[in-house]
């Protein structure tokens, strides 16, 4: 599959897709954004005028068949990326599909199916794989900075958002028949997704979950352990009923330590005994767009370009069930 010029289009066109997302499929070069899609057609028109899109609708499969799309953006709740991912592969569409990849590791492994026998390919919105803080972590490593690499450690904790605290208007990010679980899968899929890029697969993980605060039905709080297939070992902590908001997370080695944050602004800290250096990033405008690229080119140009598949969709979502022991 091979375009001269990607045409997209977008089912879902919500809050994701207005900055971090949308704007990213018009600015990479030989891309273009044709069509949007919103259940509720007024607000589908509204973000096309506001977006300068040619075309929009409120059914999905009117755009999933326009014959000037391309390739499908889906940016909807994980409970209908499956169904919509099989709809445009059969179609003959690209897909390029937001995190979580689907609700468990099972619609995640139909959908690459589906993608594969169609001969298209799925592309999975884990954006930081391609931004210029996590390429840094990983140049550190490849060079081998910090030695051999023996473990990693992943904490984030945070205040419970008043928006999880009314139990007759939660949001779809806790609802696990939407979400497939609740916070972890939406927020510690991003860190257990980096790690995958920076030290290779994980082969075994388990864990613990349980929901501590009771503000609603599924998990607020995971603990879990998981090897990688290289050998290097893994904790993380994650809860969302704190005190206070932390992100951190470190790959301690044989020479030294690497110290980053998944969601935050704040430097990489390489620490060995020679002493410290650290290294600052701007968040890009479009968080997208560094992946979009990739993605653009890898249709556009041929070869391998994105690192954000398929399989390594699924491969984080399977070790997020074995962690909550699914």
């Amino acid at each position: 599959m091979k375009f001269d010029n990607v045409r997209w289009g977008i089912i879902g066109c919500g809050d994701v897709t207005e900055k971090k997302s949308g704007p990213a499929f018009q600015k990479v070069e030989n891309s273009e954004l044709v069509a949007v899609m919103r259940r509720t057609g007024e607000l589908a028109r509204d973000y096309a005028e506001r977006h300068q899109v040619p075309k929009w609708y409120d059914d999905a499969n009117d755009l999933i068949h326009d014959p000037e799309v391309d390739a499908v953006y889906i940016a909807t709740p994980p409970g209908s990326h499956k169904e919509y991912t099989l709809k445009a592969a059969a179609a003959g569409k690209a897909v390029y599909v937001e995190k979580p990849m689907a609700r468990n590791f099972e619609e995640c492994s139909e959908m690459v199916a589906a993608c594969k026998e169609a001969g298209v390919p799925l592309y999975v919105a884990y954006y930081r794989r391609a931004q210029e803080r996590f390429l840094k972590i990983k140049e550190l490593l490849d060079q081998k900075a910090i030695g051999d690499i023996r473990f990693v450690s992943a904490t984030q904790y945070q205040k419970a958002r008043d928006g999880v605290k009314d139990p007759d208007n939660l949001p779809w990010r806790v609802q696990p028949e939407i979400a497939g679980g609740g916070l972890f899968f939406d927020l510690a899929s991003h860190t257990l997704d980096i790690l995958d890029f920076l030290l290779g697969p994980i082969q075994k993980a388990k864990g613990f979950s349980s929901n501590q605060a009771g503000y609603y039905k599924t998990e607020d709080i995971v603990t879990g352990t998981y090897q990688f297939q290289s050998g290097v070992h893994g904790i993380g902590k994650w809860c969302f009923t704190a005190f206070e908001d932390v992100d951190m997370n470190e790959i301690v080695g044989s020479e030294g330590k690497i110290s980053f944050s998944t969601f935050g602004d704040d430097p990489v800290i390489l620490t060995t005994g020679e002493g410290q250096q650290q290294w600052s990033f701007e968040r890009p405008e479009h968080v997208h767009q560094p992946l979009v690229e990739t993605i653009v080119k890898e249709l556009t140009g041929g070869g391998e370009w994105c690192q954000s598949t398929g399989e390594t969709g699924a491969r984080t979502s399977r070790v997020m069930d074995a962690i909550v022991g699914k």
